[in-house]
This record gives C-alpha cells, sequence and structure tokens, in this order.
C-alpha cells in the first residue's frame, strides 16, 4: 500500500463528506435537491460545469491513449471542447429559459404527452448509466493500484460515497465537489505538463521528436490511423463527441442552477475557458507517459497512465496526490451522473407521470432518495463487468446515444415549427436503438479474441454516430410528415417567447 496514497485519499473522503454535510443542512425541498436553489454565481456553475465535464475519461482514458496510439487519442480532446461551441449558441439559453430541473421540463412546454416525457426519462438514466461505468471502472483501477484493494471492493466504497452525496446533499453538495475537483484537477495536470517540459529543456519541438522516435510506432506515432481503422471511423468518432455534448443529461442540468440567462451564458464561457485549457494539456500528459513510462505497464493499464507517468517524474508523493485528485474527479463526476438519473426518474417519471405533478415535496424527496440508491448499485454491478473496457471508449458510447437520441429531439422541438409529439417519439426512440444496437454490433462487443461477443463484427465502426446521429433527426422528420397529427401553433409560440426571453411563468 502507498501510504502517501491512503493518507491523500482519506483527505479526498472526509472532505467531501464535510461539503456533503454542511450541503445537507441548506437542502430543504426540491428545487435546493435538483438545482441548487437556483444559487450559483457564473464562476462557481463555470466550475461546476467543468468539473462535471473533466472525466476519468479525460484524466485516465485520454493519457492512456494519446500515449499507446499517438495522435489519435487527442481527437477526444479535440471532440470534447470542440461540443461547446454548440452548447453555448443553440442549446444553453433556450433550455434554461424554459426548463426547471430537467431537460424534459423544457419538451415539456412545447409537448405535454406523458409518453414522451417518460421515454426521454428512461434514455437519460441510460446515458448516465453508460457514463457512469467509465468512471466507476477508472476509480477501481486507481484504488486497487495505490492502496492494494480489491477490484469489486474499491467500486463499493466510491458507489457508497457517490449515492451518499446524493442522497444526502443534493446538487448543492455535487456542485462543491465538482467545483473544487475542477481547480484542483486543472492545477495538477498544469505542473505535471511543466515537468514534462522541463525534462525538455522546455522544447515542444524536442519532445514532439522524442516521442515520434522513442515509441514502436515511430514516426506514426505523431500522425492518425493508429487507434482508428480509417477515415469514416475517425469522423463517426468526431460527430458523437461534438454533438453529444449538448444532450448530456447532467450537462444540460447545470443550466438550472443559475437563476438569468446571462449567467448560464457567462457559466458556458468560464467552462470553455478552463476545460480547453485543460484538454490542450492532455497532449502532454500522453506524450509525457510515452516518454517516460514503461510500455509494457502502459498496454496493461492504459487507464493509469496519468499516476504512471507522475510516479515517473516525482515518485511516490506525487503519484498518490495525483491518483487522489483522480479519485476526487471521479466521485464528482459520478455525484453528477447519479443526481441527474434521479431527477429523471423521480421528477420526470414518478411526479410528472405517475402522480400526475401533485406529488408533495416530502413524497419527491423520498423518492429521489431512494432512486438513488438504486440507480448506484446498479452502476456498481454492471461496473464490475467492465474492468478491461478503457474509459474513453466507454464515454464516447454515452456520446453517441445522447447525440443520436437527445440533440435531435431538442434541435426539431427548438426550431421547427411542424415538429409533433409522435415524430419527437420516433425520433428519440430510432436514435436510442440504432445507437445501441450498432454499438452491439461492432468491434468493441463483437471481437473473436477478446469481445463480449466471440464473432466478427457485424458493423465496422467502433462508434455509430454517422450512421444513428442521422437516423435520429430521420425518425423525427418522418414521424412528423408522415402522421396526421397536427402540431398546436400555440404551444409552438409559447415555447419560443420563453425560450428566448428570460425565464417566465407563461400559461394559457
Amino acid at each position: 500500500m502507498n501510504f502517501f496514497a491512503f493518507i491523500f485519499f482519506v483527505a479526498v473522503v472526509i472532505g467531501t463528506l464535510v461539503i456533503t454535510y454542511h450541503s445537507a443542512k441548506r437542502t430543504m425541498n426540491t428545487n435546493d435537491f435538483y438545482v441548487a436553489g437556483n444559487r450559483l454565481t457564473g464562476l462557481q456553475n463555470g466550475l461546476a460545469i467543468s468539473g462535471d465535464y473533466m472525466s476519468a475519461a479525460s484524466f485516465l482514458g485520454i493519457t492512456g491513449t494519446i500515449a499507446i496510439y499517438g495522435f489519435d487519442g487527442f481527437f477526444y480532446s479535440i471532440g470534447f471542447l470542440a461540443s461547446y461551441v454548440i452548447v453555448l449558441y443553440i442549446i444553453a439559453e433556450p433550455l434554461h429559459n424554459l426548463g426547471r430541473f430537467t431537460m424534459a421540463d423544457a419538451i415539456a412546454v412545447r409537448f405535454q404527452e406523458k409518453n414522451l416525457r417518460g421515454w426521454m426519462a428512461i434514455n437519460n438514466i441510460l446515458i448516465t448509466i453508460f457514463y457512469m461505468i467509465a468512471q466507476l471502472v477508472g476509480a477501481g483501477g486507481i484504488i486497487h493500484l495505490l492502496l492494494g484493494v480489491e477490484y469489486s471492493s474499491a467500486i463499493l466504497v466510491v458507489g457508497s460515497l457517490m449515492t451518499i452525496y446524493v442522497a444526502f446533499g443534493g446538487m448543492l453538495a455535487t456542485s462543491w465537489v465538482q467545483i473544487i475537483k475542477a481547480i484542483l484537477l486543472v492545477c495538477s495536470t498544469f505542473m505535471i505538463s511543466l515537468m514534462v517540459l522541463a525534462r525538455f529543456n522546455w522544447n515542444l519541438f524536442d519532445l514532439y521528436v522524442y516521442v515520434s522516435q522513442a515509441t514502436p510506432l515511430k514516426e506514426k506515432f505523431v500522425q492518425p490511423g493508429n487507434f482508428f481503422s480509417g477515415p469514416l471511423d475517425t469522423l463517426s468518432f468526431n460527430l458523437a463527441l461534438v454533438l453529444g455534448t449538448a444532450g448530456l443529461p447532467h450537462i444540460v442540468s447545470r443550466f438550472y442552477t443559475v437563476k438569468e440567462a446571462q449567467t448560464v451564458r457567462s457559466s458556458v464561457i468560464h467552462a470553455t475557458w478552463l476545460i480547453g485549457a485543460f484538454y490542450v494539456m492532455t497532449i502532454f500528459l500522453g506524450f509525457g507517459a510515452a516518454a517516460f513510462v514503461d510500455r509494457t505497464l502502459l498496454l496493461g493499464e492504459d487507464n493509469m497512465a496519468a499516476p504512471l507517468l507522475a510516479k515517473a517524474l516525482g515518485g511516490e508523493f506525487w503519484m498518490a496526490f495525483i491518483s487522489a485528485v483522480a479519485f476526487a474527479t471521479i466521485l464528482a463526476v459520478v455525484s453528477g451522473l447519479v443526481l441527474a438519473a434521479t431527477s429523471a426518474f423521480s421528477h420526470d417519471i414518478y411526479s410528472s407521470i405517475l402522480k400526475k405533478g401533485k406529488a408533495t415535496e416530502a413524497q419527491q424527496m423520498l423518492v429521489a432518495k431512494c432512486s438513488a440508491v438504486v440507480i448506484g448499485v446498479l452502476s456498481i454491478v454492471l461496473a464490475l463487468g467492465a474492468q478491461r473496457l478503457n474509459v474513453a471508449f466507454l464515454v464516447s458510447l454515452a456520446f453517441a446515444v445522447a447525440a443520436s437520441a437527445n440533440l435531435p429531439l431538442l434541435l426539431l422541438t427548438l426550431y421547427w415549427r411542424r415538429f409533433n409529439s409522435t415524430g419527437a417519439i420516433i425520433g428519440l426512440l430510432t436514435g436510442l436503438i440504432t445507437s445501441i444496437l450498432f454499438v452491439i454490433l461492432s468491434p468493441n462487443v463483437m471481437d473473436p479474441s477478446s469481445g463480449w461477443i466471440r464473432r466478427e463484427a457485424l458493423f465496422p465502426l467502433n462508434n455509430p454516430g454517422i450512421v444513428s446521429i442521422p437516423l435520429g433527426f430521420l425518425g423525427g422528420i418522418l414521424g412528423t410528415l408522415l402522421t396526421s397529427k397536427k402540431n398546436d401553433p400555440d404551444h409552438y409560440d409559447k415555447m419560443m417567447v420563453q425560450s428566448q426571453l428570460a425565464r417566465v411563468e407563461l400559461r394559457e
């Protein structure tokens, strides 16, 4: 056991539990629980968005992918960052003005059908579970590497902590864990980047030349084509990443934690700058790991590339600190994911559908806490079977589902007058089903030697985005054009006015 790691890990656990304790005393109703009472400032929410977004896939998975495959791994960083252009200019303010707690609230301003809200809730729960599995896999690897704890035990520890944060502290506790984690992650990544550059006398060209010769890939290391099978696979992957962020339920829920639309814009701008700085630095982490970490270790533990790099540069103490930051990263992200899934069930399914909007505050809070436990347990069980999967790959699958199912629904609802509820349901289900189906049939799942299904893949691409995203839009368009259901123009006009102005209560 790494003694320093034990101290740092205990400090992270105690610190986050203290935050949860104080937040629990300020969480008195559903508005506090779901959206922190809309009390966050633009800077605070921007930091929280960054903390929610810069996940284990970013810190662990991307670093390992760059270290092994070179330039192709950096496509993750490019896609994650570029996605915020769509969020800032198209999605953030309209959804803030329309919604209250969840993405389905915004859609319900135009379409009141309970079936649509139910399918949206189910889809969002699936997305968050996909995403959560990736974080738990990373947590299990880190704790096992440093503390010698069994993988299954590590997953149980992290799963228990994330459930406690959400069940007792709600969005306020989750937000402050994410804020502190974002600051720690960016600062520690900056320090590692400086340490890598210092080994090459602060000369980027020398680092570039060294890694292009030191790895088995030689000059191909700094060229595309080592990880993705071809241009079509690369394009499909980047489409999912760039378009998927706008459909992630845990990111959308952060638009509701502030009061004004202007503050939402400020939040996204702050988050974009911070996220941009972080993702630029991932190339130094990946190149550094390729230069200073034994390749046999990387091939066996690609998710541990960042901690192994820290050990190579600064010894056991620095490795322990970076691992603790990664641990805090995972706790922050999984808390946001559990809260998003909890909100989808307790607010969208229980309160809005089953109780028809008549559930009391006490009933909603009880169901929210219980659903947090159920969702946490389900994620733990699934994560136990995904130990050997690269966490960046798992997150890219969540992005594919979000881009194929949620994004078409959001854009067509906001910007197409003729769109109707039948088209909304068909488009959502088409994107959801096709993205999951093509993932199952892809080389990530079907492989004769190492896949979950030991057969040749029936779908050639690793990411289905280039097929499933257009199908999601096509399903919504055809579902609208081929049905006789008429759209209510009054609902569309009401939605357009409310989405472009400040959040107001418009009643028929």
